[in-house]
């Protein structure tokens, strides 16, 4: 199944809800894994739009 595109917010948002449930004492270690894993996969497209839009504003900077 694909996962709907979100947008870099909407990403940072979900990494620092993830980060405040990480800081508390009340999470399994099985809970934990997937926190981590997702927070992992978050931060990969962050970088990747981070990589696209520097990229773009190359690419215009370039063109005038």
């Amino acid at each position: 199944m694909a996962e709907k595109k979100i947008s870099y917010a909407e990403a940072t948002a979900e990494i620092e809800k993830i980060m405040a449930e990480l800081r508390s004492d009340n999470i399994d270690v099985d809970t934990l894994a997937q926190k981590v894993k997702r927070a992992s996969e978050l931060i990969e497209l962050c970088k990747a739009k981070l990589h696209k839009a520097e990229n773009d504003v190359k690419k215009l900077i370039g063109e005038e």
